[in-house]
């Protein structure tokens, strides 16, 4: 029998929570995919700014995700791809957690979430661009039924990835 998910709550992201989200990202091991090192304040600001315009454009965003206690532990959610390359105009769901709190299940409770609430937006298809390394997110949209759709490789460093999708 499979073990309960955790209970998460989601939310729009605040002026405040980019230096949380600094704070909780700050670690080689959770940056290990997204470049490496943390990521100075001044993205987190403005990320969570973008958020909050995504949030009143389109009904979703990379929401600040707690856990039962409120307390900060990440983000997850869906946007619009931001880039040229890949799923060009597709919205891609996906998450980050503080490494306190891998492998408890908070990543796919968060996901099913907000693929509950894009549906309700009227988000027809997600995607999701995963490292090809990055076992765990494989494993997470695994467990969302998503589908390989393609296997890529970035423009500048060359890593390969794979963009998975799942009809909503």
């Amino acid at each position: 029998m499979a073990k309960p998910l955790p209970v998460v709550q989601l939310r729009v992201p605040t002026e405040e929570d980019a230096l949380v989200w600094h704070r909780v990202f700050d670690d080689p091991c959770v940056m290990e995919f997204h470049g490496g090192a943390a990521a100075e304040l001044s993205v987190y600001e403005e990320l969570t700014a973008r958020q909050r315009m995504h949030d009143a454009t389109h009904g979703f965003c990379l929401w600040t995700m707690t856990d039962e206690a409120g307390e900060v532990i990440g983000f997850t959610g869906a946007q619009p791809w931001p880039h040229a390359w890949g799923p060009a105009g597709g919205i891609e769901i996906g998450w980050r957690l503080g490494r306190a709190y891998w492998g408890q299940g908070y990543a796919t409770a968060a996901a099913e979430a907000t693929l509950e609430r894009v549906r309700a937006a009227g988000v027809k298809e997600v995607v999701a661009m995963v490292d090809a390394g990055n076992e765990r997110s494989i494993a997470v949209t695994r467990r969302l039924g998503m589908e390989l759709a393609e296997t890529l490789h970035t423009p500048v460093s060359r890593k390969k990835c794979y963009r998975f999708r799942l009809e909503l």
